[in-house]
């Protein structure tokens, strides 16, 4: 409860910052009135700025959640004995790591709809793309999570007659989830950063709409300073629930 409340305070704490900035900010070459949250105008803005959210929090969660399941489909072949298996599971890490996310977006957006003849809304070519780049790292996480577990357990397992799926499912996975917990969430921070690049094809997430309104206002500072607010109160909300995440299955166990 301690992390949370202090993420909490962390929270209240940059609002009333921020609210200091907006009152003392308003003269010279500082513009503070576009996002003035007591005037009209302001409110207007800032509901515009805020409208990105509901975007950028499906993008991402959307898109670790595929990452995620093909990051253990694809960390599954590692653990095994077979040559070919192992090679497919090193083939794909090593591809997909090495093509920056940013190039991933505008291949999966642009590219692929041609290569496979299918159509692709800004959408899901955003979900697609962040998947795909983090599917590699979700690979190696749950690869070193799985075999951070004792071999007892897969012999114990074994005596018990459960099959392959039941013991990853049961036995496994169970711990090895708890073990990477941390890492997994780091991920999701991860990913809610890299979706601001998919505001390149045109995705009404939080930075494009920072964007489209600096283009009609010319603040940049003022604008991009509630965009950099906005990212930040997300992430940490997000970092205090995997925090009681952990703290919770840790009592659990």
């Amino acid at each position: 409860m301690n992390g949370l409340k202090n993420q909490l305070d962390m929270i209240k704490l940059l609002s009333a910052l921020c609210f200091v900035l907006l009152l003392t900010g308003c003269s010279g070459d500082w513009g503070w009135y576009v996002v003035d949250p007591t005037t009209p105008k302001g409110q207007t803005n800032l509901k515009f700025l805020l409208s990105g959210v509901y975007y950028t929090i499906m993008l991402s969660v959307t898109a670790i959640v595929i990452s995620v399941v093909v990051g253990l489909l694809v960390a599954l072949p590692a653990l095994s004995s077979n040559k070919v298996l192992i090679g497919f599971n090193r083939l794909y890490v090593e591809i997909v790591r090495a093509v920056p996310i940013l190039v991933m977006i505008l291949w999966v957006y642009y590219g692929m709809p041609q290569l496979l003849g299918i159509t692709l809304s800004v959408f899901w070519a955003g979900v697609i793309a962040l998947a795909l780049s983090d599917s590699a790292f979700e690979a190696e996480i749950f690869r070193a999570g799985i075999q951070s577990i004792d071999k007892g357990q897969y012999e114990a397992s074994h005596t018990v007659a459960l099959s392959y799926v039941d013991t990853m499912r049961f036995v496994i996975l169970p711990q090895a989830i708890r073990r990477i917990l941390p890492a997994l969430g780091n991920q999701l921070v991860y990913m809610l950063k890299m979706s601001s690049l998919v505001s390149v094809i045109g995705m009404q997430e939080l930075t494009r709409k920072a964007n489209e309104l600096v283009v009609t206002e010319y603040r940049p500072l003022e604008i991009y300073t509630i965009l950099l607010l906005e990212y930040l109160v997300l992430i940490l909300i997000v970092s205090a629930g995997v925090r009681w995440l952990e703290r919770r299955l840790k009592n659990h166990e």
